[in-house]
This record gives C-alpha cells, sequence and structure tokens, in this order.
C-alpha cells in the first residue's frame, strides 16, 4: 500500500501547527494518517518476512508513536513532524539493527546500520575491520550495493581512533564513528503504488550488511538466511 499523498499534507499542517492544541482539535485527521501507514507497515511485515523472520511482529512493534520525548531536549515541539517504523526479529524493541523506515515530505527514506552505536559495538567492528575487512568491503562496495544506497554517511574520527595507525591500510573505515546507509525516496515514489515493493527491494539489498553487524554484535552463530 502507498502512502497517501495526503499524508504529506497533514505532517506539513502539524508542522506549521505543532501544538497539543491544534493536534488534539485535528485529532480525526490524524487517526486517518496513522491508520494508512499501519496499513503499510503491515503490508511490509509480511513483505520483509520473506527473508527474515517477522515471526509474531505486530504492527505495534514496529510502529513509532508520534509524540516527542520532550524532557531533555531544547525544542519542546511536542510531536514528530514525520512517520516512522522499524522492521527487525522482534520488533523495533529487539535492540538488533534493522530497517528503518522514516516517511516526511521531502526527506522520505529506507535506512539501517550503525547509526548510534555502544562504545562496544564500536569496538567490535574495528576489531572486524581490522582483522578482516574484505567482508564487509564485499557488502558495501557491491554494485547493486552502492547503486541502492552510495556510500556510508555519518561521523568520522579526524585522526586514527585509538589503538590504530594512520596508516592502516583500511585507515578511512576505521575512522568511521557511524556506518548508517540510506535510500530516498521523494514524495512521489512514496505515494505510488508500487512502494512496498521498492522498500522491499531496499531491504534485500541491505540485509547482508546488517546480517554482518547483527553477527558481530549479538549472534553466536552464523546467521540462519545467507545470501
Amino acid at each position: 500500500m502507498a502512502v497517501p499523498t495526503s499524508t504529506f499534507d497533514y505532517l506539513n499542517l502539524l508542522k506549521e501547527n505543532n501544538t497539543r492544541e491544534w493536534f488534539h482539535a485535528n485529532k480525526k485527521t490524524y487517526d486517518g494518517v496513522k491508520a494508512d501507514f499501519e496499513a503499510t507497515i503491515k503490508e511490509l511485515i509480511g513483505a520483509i518476512g520473506a527473508f527474515e523472520d517477522m515471526t509474531g511482529v505486530e504492527v505495534k512493534d514496529c510502529n513509532y508513536r508520534i509524540a516527542r520525548d520532550v524532557r531533555f531536549s531544547k525544542d519542546k515541539a511536542p510531536y514528530k513532524t514525520w512517520l516512522s517504523a522499524s522492521f527487525s526479529a522482534g520488533g523495533r524493541k529487539a535492540g538488533r539493527m534493522d530497517y528503518y523506515l522514516h516517511i516526511e515530505a521531502g526527506k522520505s527514506f529506507i535506512g539501517g546500520g550503525m547509526y548510534s552505536p555502544t562504545p562496544e559495538q564500536l569496538a567490535k567492528l574495528r576489531q572486524e575491520i581490522d582483522y578482516n575487512a574484505a567482508e564487509l568491503k564485499s557488502i558495501i562496495y557491491n554494485p547493486d550495493f552502492i547503486k541502492a544506497f552510495g556510500e556510508a554517511e555519518g561521523e568520522s574520527v579526524k585522526s586514527a581512533p585509538k589503538g590504530y595507525s594512520k596508516e592502516h591500510p583500511e585507515i578511512e573505515l576505521l575512522r568511521k564513528k557511524q556506518l548508517f546507509f540510506w535510500h530516498k525516496f521523494s514524495n512521489e515514489e512514496v505515494s505510488a503504488d508500487n512502494f512496498v515493493q521498492k522498500v522491499t527491494e531496499a531491504c534485500f539489498i541491505l540485509k547482508p550488511y546488517l546480517d554482518f553487524l547483527n553477527y558481530i554484535f549479538f549472534d553466536d552463530q552464523e546467521p540462519a538466511i545467507k545470501l
């Protein structure tokens, strides 16, 4: 199911009127927007389930609340001006590297990877790069992967990370503090009939990278599904 163009109309209005009063006065419209997005999430759970274990995962396990947590933020706007969901075995609270879908006017994307790693995860990734960078490079430098996701985005340390030489042959990868990949969609693509298909195809291409991260971060054995 595509995301209707009316969803972007609503999100743009919310951006201009981000108050609890406006939100509750337009709650009926939001309920319709939410129902449309949840239908898309449900369809994606089924489609991604063709190559990921989505057993028992429901819409509520993937969808994020639109209300913002403003307790520790200088920005006190009460609501997000986008819709989002994550897809993985066990749902978004499972803590694994997952497929993240973001719907926002002019800024929609499907993405995944190392966005906010713990110090332990970053250390494990750098150790894996140091010992055997070939596997990671074979994934993220694959022509199909590059065509779909381009180069990784995210912060890097200016010099070599502690414990590694500036002359290390994989210094550019070792410098990465984030290694996140995005496939962006225009508003027209999001509202097209084949949107779920396009998201699913992108997730399938992204899967080997997420399998790689989940294996070195969490798993004691090889992933059940190998591509």
